[in-house]
């Protein structure tokens, strides 16, 4: 037999949380109803028999001292596994009823031993995808290579040929479950585990299903269109029903959530619904003002830049911002004016500008008013 603490992946010095959380995880992998590899419900009993052991503080000692030889595996059968004086919370301060109820929807093995054969939901699964941000802005359809499974048309996910194909599992009577009994110097204690006949379905299919050869699902390969509404930001999903993991014992699928990542633009720039852009204009057109052709995201508008327009000073274009994806009422875009100063100058420019100096000299310069806030 394996090490029962190399079986669960945790150290010799593990805490009995340490060994709780690896027993969940490896007992979600290796489940029959999710895991069908034929290999499956041995794994899922050798980890069983490996947590039964380590969370309990007696066993362990035993097992920490004597090893395997500490425990003799008897018979197995079909009674109560708590019975003879012990129940589910008789394990120190865990209690099985937690730990099966996280997977299989609350209650002890033994009652949930009905539920283990019945239909569920698949697991939900996620995809990402990269879109322009123009795409973003106004929308798009994207196709998306998916391969998934679906419920066989045939069998109706029960991969059996006919119902009348399928039967009760005769080595644990339909509860998906057997008993086993362990002599230890304690005494006779008895555990629960899957039933490795039937995987802890509890039915044996006797005819299996033609077209999907007992598995209740098809493999299907598609091109999925996925259509992206106008206004999605980046991080944002879109959720595809149906097209996650299969379901559990004709279940339905779980569902995809298509994640959206948006790229850059070059020039605007996205805050909320809002957009801004910055425009370069020189300083005589801030000055005298002027008429400009302003891109965004829905083309060209006309804009008026008023006389004396300082650097950096914002203008508003209401309604040409990005729609709500809610609403569909838009954003706003707002332009951020940045005066560009000429680096080369011919002399009659400059003679203008020296021209210009000399009567603005008259009024007390912008840079004195600033500077006299400093001897005050």
């Amino acid at each position: 037999k394996r090490d029962y603490y190399e079986v669960l992946g945790v150290a010799k010095t593990a805490s009995k949380d340490e060994i709780k959380s690896a027993y969940r995880k490896l007992a979600k992998k290796y489940h029959p109803d999710i895991n069908h590899d034929p290999d499956a419900p041995k794994k899922f009993e050798e980890i069983q028999e490996a947590y039964d052991v380590l969370y309990d503080d007696n066993k362990r000692a035993q097992y920490d001292q004597f090893g395997h030889a500490a425990f003799e595996q008897g018979g197995s059968t079909g009674g109560n596994p708590f019975g003879q004086g012990f129940s589910s919370q008789g394990f120190g301060d865990v209690d099985l009823n937690d730990i099966f109820s996280s997977f299989f929807g609350g209650g002890s093995p033994r009652r949930n031993s009905r539920q283990s054969s019945t239909p569920s939901k698949g697991e939900d699964t996620i995809t990402r995808i990269r879109i322009s941000f123009m795409d973003a802005v106004l929308g798009t359809k994207v196709k998306l290579p998916l391969t998934y499974d679906e419920p066989c048309e045939h069998c109706h996910g029960t991969g059996a040929e006919d119902p009348s194909a399928i039967e009760t599992c005769p080595y644990c009577g339909g509860t998906g479950y057997v008993t086993s009994q362990n002599r230890t110097i304690f005494g006779m204690m008895q555990s629960q585990s899957v039933c490795s006949h039937c995987g802890g379905t509890g039915k044996i299919i006797k005819k299996k299903c033609s077209t999907c050869n007992g598995e209740g699902y098809i493999r299907v390969k598609k091109d999925l269109t996925v259509n992206i509404p106008a206004g999605i930001n980046s991080g944002q999903q879109i959720r595809v029903s149906g097209k996650g993991e299969r379901g559990i014992n004709g279940g339905p699928n779980g569902d995809l959530y298509v994640e959206v990542l948006v790229a850059d633009h070059p020039q605007f720039k996205r805050d909320g619904n809002d957009i801004h852009l910055d425009v370069p204009l020189s300083f005589v057109d801030c000055a005298l003002g002027t008429v400009i052709d302003v891109p965004t995201v829905y083309g060209e508008v006309q804009v008026k830049v008023p006389e004396g327009t300082q650097p950096d000073q914002i203008l508003k274009i209401r309604g040409r911002g990005v729609k709500d994806l809610r609403t569909g009422t838009p954003g706003d875009e707002y332009l951020h004016i940045k005066t560009q100063t000429p680096t080369k100058l011919t002399k009659t420019q400059k003679d203008l500008l020296t021209e210009f100096q000399a009567q603005s000299e008259k009024k007390e310069s912008i840079f004195a008013k600033w500077k006299a806030r400093f001897s005050k």
